[in-house]
């Protein structure tokens, strides 16, 4: 799923041009205007840096239609953008010379010893080049002798499980890697992942509104609810389906709000030794290798323009931080809601954020009929299928009239269509996404339907209509 979303912002950010002042709030406003309605998110925040003044705002709902609005300190989930943290984190753990970003996982954690992930690298982790894939990211969990699902338990399964591909031979997103590094974190600090990052990362910035999903610092905090779509409109997540982080924290589970974000990128741009010196906060925004052009240590690039961003995706709620050291400008933009299918699309609105805190033009936009398309598909087959059942039952006699190869052929290739078209969408099409078929109900709850519906109508048609053309021929 996050690759959707990335892809599309990815396309959107605009081409360098000649630079121009980051907007006033008041342009931010006006674009806000036109952007909010396409995009139907409940709420947002925002933030834009510029040689480290930060400038924020806020719009709309925590939980759309409570009268509950979206404040200065609401925390948005942060989602993959949290990968950035672990990845300054570990790099914490360098400079204490606990750890070497070219050594192999065997040497540091012990459930890695004789595994098939023994000479995977901490920098191989950083940056997506391990072997493990997106699928194995989002399918991770607690193996079957595991009792809780905790961070340490998903690990003990990846060190069991063998990468898809051999380590350091081509880059593949996955949640899995930062798993790893998370637990590295926690082996080599003595403290568990969220304590780790409120106290080393979060207290130093000045963070306070910020917290990892699912410590004690996050129970009185002001939290924006997230919202997924609901054929056309939005649905809010009940409480057991917000994000909290744990197990999944190192790789997606920080909250935070947009000013506090803006601070953390004034962290990373300003040429300072401070959590980690100026060095390695270079390194870290540039291409990790020559397998990984467009994604350094934490952080994804478009080098061409001296631009580092990260997007964030979670049930719920989307966000993207950008930073480009050279012009000493970024922006973070935080909604909770999740982009629909074609329609109530974030991706646009984010994307236009984040040029106009890079002193773009924001691209118009739209230009979603693909999406649409798909989104629309399944529920024009489910239609298609009722209305052939009704059709083969008014015209039963012609059906058990059928026979030879030919008849035989017209009355067995829909069953077998029907259940290659279940197969496509209940497990293909998910895995297209990046994920399997329950990690995508949880972003599209909607679609997940409409595809399960017209799977089942489709292949309860073609069965209806060969038992019906058999079950006559008996009766007669």
């Amino acid at each position: 799923m996050w690759r959707y979303l990335a892809l599309i912002l990815i396309l959107a950010l605009p081409a360098p041009a000649v630079s121009q002042e980051v907007p006033q709030p008041a342009e931010v406003e006006r674009y806000l205007d036109d952007a909010m309605p396409a995009a139907s998110a409940p709420g947002l925040a925002w933030a834009l840096l510029e040689n480290g003044q930060v400038r924020s705002g806020v719009r709309g709902e925590r939980i759309a239609g409570s009268g509950q609005p979206v404040t200065d300190d609401t925390a948005f989930p942060l989602g993959s953008l949290s990968k950035s943290f672990t990845a300054l984190a570990i790099m914490q753990q360098v400079e204490a010379g606990r750890l070497e970003l070219d050594g192999g996982l065997a040497d540091y954690l012990d459930v890695f010893e004789g595994q098939p992930g023994a000479v995977i690298t901490i920098r191989q982790l950083l940056s997506h080049t391990s072997g493990y894939s997106t699928l194995q990211g989002n399918a991770t969990g607690p193996g079957p002798d595991d009792e809780a699902d905790t961070l340490a338990a998903r690990v003990r399964q990846l060190a069991r499980t063998a990468p898809a591909r051999e380590a350091g031979t081509s880059w593949q997103y996955s949640n899995a890697n930062y798993l790893i590094l998370g637990a590295l974190i926690e082996t080599f600090s003595g403290l568990e992942y969220a304590n780790y990052v409120e106290t080393r990362i979060l207290d130093p910035l000045g963070m306070d509104d910020s917290f990892v999903g699912g410590s004690d610092r996050g129970a009185n905090a002001v939290v924006a609810s997230g919202h997924t779509p609901w054929f056309g409109g939005r649905r809010a997540l009940v409480a057991a389906d917000q994000p909290t982080g744990d197990p999944m924290a190192p790789a997606g589970g920080i909250m935070g709000s947009a000013a506090d974000v803006a601070r953390y990128l004034a962290m990373m741009m300003n040429g300072e030794d401070d959590l980690i010196t100026a060095e390695h906060k270079a390194m870290m925004l540039q291409p990790a290798s020559a397998l990984s052009p467009h994604y350094g240590l934490g952080w994804s690039l478009d080098v061409n323009s001296d631009v580092a961003f990260h997007t964030g995706l979670v049930p719920g709620a989307e966000a993207i931080a950008v930073l480009s050291p050279s012009q000493q400008r970024g922006g973070v933009v935080l909604v909770n809601a999740n982009s629909g299918m074609g329609f109530g699309v974030t991706g646009d609105i984010l994307a236009g954020m984040s040029a106009l805190s890079l002193g773009e033009e924001p691209r118009a936009g739209g230009g979603h009929l693909g999406t649409q398309s798909l989104y629309l598909m399944p529920l024009v087959l489910l239609l298609f299928f009722l209305a052939g059942s009704v059709t083969a039952w008014l015209r039963r006699d012609g059906l058990r009239a059928k026979s030879g190869a030919s008849g035989a052929f017209s009355l067995y290739f829909p069953v077998l269509a029907t259940g290659v078209m279940a197969w496509v969408f209940l497990d293909l099409m998910p895995k297209l996404f990046g994920a399997p078929l329950m990690t995508f109900k949880l972003y599209q709850p909607d679609m997940v339907i409409l595809l399960v519906a017209s799977s089942v109508t489709g292949v309860s048609f073609a069965v209806f209509r060969l038992a019906v053309a058999y079950t006559g021929r008996q009766a007669g």
